[in-house]
């Protein structure tokens, strides 16, 4: 059995550039058609499948008629609400040949670094799972801005897979998987298909998007596989873009790439907070406070251990992540800058 076709929960993310026709800017039919009857096959299996999908502001940028080249971001929130109207319709009818319901979940950056907002999202994807719809999600690009969005949808699936605690998590993208380098320049590329720790040689290899559909590239794929190897989910790079991708993948016909995870994976409290996106603010801290918390079964850090405050934390509150020179990685902000003594 393969990794995919045993997957008890499987997260898969689907990018613009194989999803969308670049010349026309239209939904490639045929590609969908053939990835929601592999979905239909697993969903029939018995697997909670969920995918994460771009397209809505490439579908909408043809719909507005907008020129070519970069977008305000004025547009590019005008183009994702008109494009994501497409995209949920096209995975409606495609997964309703199957008798599968379709839900469509629109998620910012915030939603998954505030906790409250963390928690809901992942009961409410939960609560569809249970129930035997796919949740189709995408990026909310009609209110995020530049400061609250996650900017390409990999990271955002990654956050998904460890959000409803997936086992295995899928990235359809125009390459087969990770490379010593860019195998489109370098003849001497070397295809790697297994890595079990995301070193800095391994962070080496990332590169930049090719594409002018997609806001990702391999750097925001490791990034992806850090956080989804650290939720304790394996993580697949794989070429989506012939028809029948996922279904060469489910059988083991398709070449990857895998991200093996860490033996025992966090909790749910320390996934949230090792794999969140942005900081709050730095501190340091006094070795002799530091020491204890590195010891298993130690947490929490006193106020008297914060030795500077490097950056003013006053609006973070509760639900600030901050980062320490001391050893410490991601943390939990109890108190307010100011509400220290």
């Amino acid at each position: 059995m393969t990794p995919v076709e045993g997957a008890r929960r499987l997260v898969v993310k689907i990018g613009s550039s194989i999803l969308v026709d670049e010349a026309r800017g239209e939904i490639r039919r045929d590609w969908l058609e053939a990835l929601t009857d592999d979905v239909a096959r697993l969903h029939k299996a018995g697997c909670e499948v969920v995918l994460v999908s771009s397209g809505a502001i490439r579908l909408g940028r043809t719909h507005l008629k907008l020129p070519p080249g970069p977008l305000k971001l004025e547009e590019s929130q005008a183009a994702a609400a008109t494009g994501q109207i497409q995209l949920a319709h096209a995975y409606q009818a495609a997964l309703a040949r199957h008798g599968i319901t379709v839900a469509q979940v629109l998620l910012t950056l915030d939603d998954s670094e505030e906790r409250r907002r963390y928690l809901n999202a992942r009961q409410t994807m939960a609560t569809l799972l249970a129930l035997k719809a796919v949740p189709v999600i995408n990026e909310n690009d009609t209110v995020a801005t530049d400061e609250i969005r996650f900017g390409d949808n990999d990271r955002l699936s990654a956050r998904v897979a460890e959000m409803i605690s997936a086992d295995t998590l899928v990235l359809l993208s125009d390459i087969d998987g990770l490379y010593t380098g860019d195998p489109r320049t370098d003849a001497a590329a070397t295809f790697i298909p297994e890595i079990r720790e995301i070193t800095p040689a391994v962070e080496a290899m990332g590169g930049s998007a090719a594409s002018e559909l997609s806001n990702g590239g391999m750097a925001t794929k490791l990034l992806a596989g850090r956080i989804a190897m650290a939720a304790g989910c394996r993580m697949a790079i794989a070429d989506g873009r012939t028809v029948g991708a996922l279904g060469a993948l489910i059988d083991g016909k398709a070449r990857c790439s895998w991200f093996l995870p860490e033996g025992s994976p966090l909790s749910a409290r320390k996934k949230w907070i090792k794999g969140s996106l942005k900081t709050a603010g730095a501190l340091t801290v006094d070795e002799r406070a530091a020491l204890p918390c590195l010891e298993p079964g130690r947490a929490d850090l006193i106020v008297p251990g914060i030795a500077i405050v490097l950056s003013t934390l006053d609006a973070v509150g509760a639900d600030g992540v901050v980062v320490s020179d001391s050893g410490l990685r991601e943390g939990i902000l109890a108190a307010a800058a100011d509400a220290a003594p």
